[in-house]
């Protein structure tokens, strides 16, 4: 419930979609691998609490990301209610392949800033993953199905250090161009922290400069934050406020990439949610049904997560003393 947006002197806001990745970026590197039931479960659950796009699985290689490995037998067992997107991600064409065969609604290719993430990651060069994007949006268009990309190491990379804007804006033209001559521009284009180095005035600076080609070519923005070094919330908060209006975010925040090192702890839905709901922007999500599914999570996982709204709760509207 926001605050009383009358006594607010906040400019109003679009409505922001926000993207849930906790069953599959938050469920990969996990040390509990989760039953397929127990999965589908979990999804149900966030479509129940109003989530409308879902980041389901991986159709990468199971024996690389072994909790990804029952991808199909998801799929196969998940409800199909109308209006939700299934995302899957896929980082080859053998990916998107099974990614078709399991009618998921949306692939979601990476586009890497730096090389030698992008070695580490998929095998390729920063240049030949935007070649691989570019292939995957041609297959997956002629295929009727929607395809998003994000950007890898948008703010900062585990291997290399620092990633000059320069180099971020030449990443997304090369993307934005590799779609545009395959003839199938991404659903949606996503700025990802890979390792919760981003701070608010970065956010702002790169959204910006990002926003102008992204605008041009008619593409949604979002960004995809950690919380490694618990800033997760307010960079959500500097892309909404420079006209952000998709946030990726994983239930309970659980989660980090495996193969950066440190890269602990994915923005959680819920404490994002509540940021915004309670500055006014509307996000047509269900905080109370998100936190039961994070405490229910936790039971599944064996853990409290690490998400603060769960741990504290929905704010009083009145206090007794």
């Amino acid at each position: 419930m926001p605050y009383d947006s009358a006594a607010s002197s906040l400019t109003a806001l679009p409505k922001v979609e926000l993207v849930d990745v906790g069953p599959r970026d938050g469920l990969q590197n996990d040390a509990v691998i989760l039953q397929t039931a127990t999965k589908a479960e979990l999804i149900t659950r966030l479509v129940a609490a109003g989530m409308k796009r879902i980041e389901v699985t991986s159709f990468v290689n199971p024996a690389k990301v072994p909790a990804m490995a029952d991808a199909m037998e998801l799929m196969a067992a998940l409800p199909r209610p109308d209006g939700v997107s299934y995302v899957g991600l896929v980082l080859n064409e053998r990916g998107l392949e099974r990614a078709i065969a399991a009618q998921v609604h949306e692939a979601n290719c990476v586009a890497m800033t730096s090389d030698t993430f992008s070695f580490k990651n998929q095998g390729v060069s920063a240049y030949e993953s935007v070649a691989v994007w570019g292939r995957i949006a041609r297959a997956a268009a002629e295929a009727k199905m929607s395809a998003s990309v994000i950007i890898s190491a948008a703010f900062g990379c585990p291997f290399e250090g620092e990633v000059p804007t320069a180099r971020l804006l030449d990443i997304v033209a090369r993307s934005l161009d590799a779609a545009s001559t395959a003839g199938a521009l991404p659903t949606r284009l996503v700025l990802a922290d890979s390792i919760g180095a981003a701070a608010p005035g970065m956010v702002i600076e790169r959204c910006e400069a990002v926003r102008a080609l992204t605008d041009e070519a008619n593409v949604a923005l979002g960004c995809h934050f950690h919380d490694t070094r618990n800033t997760g919330v307010a960079n959500a908060w500097a892309a909404v406020s420079v006209g952000v209006t998709m946030l990726e975010a994983s239930i309970g925040g659980i989660g980090g990439c495996p193969f950066a090192p440190n890269a602990t702890g994915n923005v959680a839905t819920e404490d994002v949610v509540f940021a915004l709901e309670r500055s006014g922007v509307s996000t047509g999500l269900d905080l109370a049904k998100l936190r039961e599914t994070t405490l229910w999570l936790g039971q599944q996982l064996g853990r409290q997560l690490p998400s603060g709204y769960s741990a504290a709760g929905a704010f009083p509207r009145e206090v007794l003393v």
